[in-house]
Order: structure tokens, then C-alpha cells, then sequence
């Protein structure tokens, strides 16, 4: 298994597992287009992929712009391997290498990804969008949880 920064060549793949979460699943999947992965991957953000034998099996993608975690998904048959957990400690050492803007996110209420991000050490700031739970982490709480890795 190896963790790697994302490219453009990554985005069908990271397509493909997006689209086949049983969580936090999108509405329409035309909502997340190429070019968004693109912005997000190239411009605007950074993200990595977990691959093993050339498959993607998970990616992570932070928004530098919005301060935002824009994606962190795990294929559901490689669910509970650690993968999610290394692509966002990668993800959030990249973010605070970067910058010491908090960084924030939103993943529905009731979910696995709600209490990932609560064992995490994620705070619970208010709710964001259609009734998502709005997380934040600041550098120094990241750094705090960085020193138990």
C-alpha cells in the first residue's frame, strides 16, 4: 500500500471511489465533475491517493482557499484498514505544513465519517449546509494529536 500526492491521471479512479461510499453519498454524482477534481486537486487544494497495484482505494483532497477538507473517502470494500486514518494524517500534516488557518469540514450527523472525525479530535463547530455537522481543527489541537501518533 502507498500514500502519494494525487494527479491529474488519479481523477477517474478517485471518481470511481467516490461514487461507490455507502456514506455521505452525492445526491446526483454530475455535481462533482473532472474539472472540479482538477481545481481542487491542482489549484485551489492538494490531495492523495492510497494505491496499491496501480488501484486507488482511498484519496484525501484539502482546500488551501476555504480552509476546507474538500474530500476524504475509502472505497467501501477496503472499509477498516487504516487507510481513511493515513490519508487524513498525511492530508492534515500537508494542510498545517502550509498554512495555520483552521481547517474546517462537514459530513452528515449519524454516520461512521461523524465519529472518525470525533476520535480524530475534529471540535464540533455548528452545522454547515442541509443539516451537516460542521468540524474544525486548529494547528495547535492537530499538533497536540500529532505527539500520540
Amino acid at each position: 500500500m502507498k500514500i502519494r500526492e494525487a494527479q491529474m491521471e488519479d481523477i477517474a479512479q478517485i471518481q470511481v471511489v467516490r461514487n461507490a461510499v455507502k456514506e455521505n453519498r452525492l445526491s446526483d454524482p454530475r455535481f462533482v465533475t473532472d474539472k472540479d477534481c482538477e481545481e481542487f486537486i491542482i489549484r485551489r487544494g492538494k490531495g492523495w491517493v492510497c494505491e496499491v497495484d496501480n488501484r486507488i482505494l482511498g484519496f484525501s483532497i484539502v482546500d488551501f482557499e476555504e480552509h476546507n477538507i474538500w474530500a476524504l473517502f475509502v472505497h467501501p470494500d477496503f472499509d477498516k484498514q487504516g487507510i481513511g486514518k493515513q490519508l487524513h494524517d498525511i492530508m492534515l500534516d500537508g494542510y498545517f505544513a502550509q498554512t495555520s488557518e483552521p481547517v474546517w469540514l462537514g459530513t452528515e450527523p449519524n454516520t461512521r465519517a461523524e465519529g472518525f472525525y470525533r476520535k480524530a479530535g475534529w471540535t464540533e463547530i455548528g452545522t454547515h449546509g442541509k443539516g451537516e455537522i460542521k468540524f474544525e481543527m486548529t494547528e495547535a489541537t492537530w499538533a497536540m494529536s500529532s505527539e500520540g501518533r
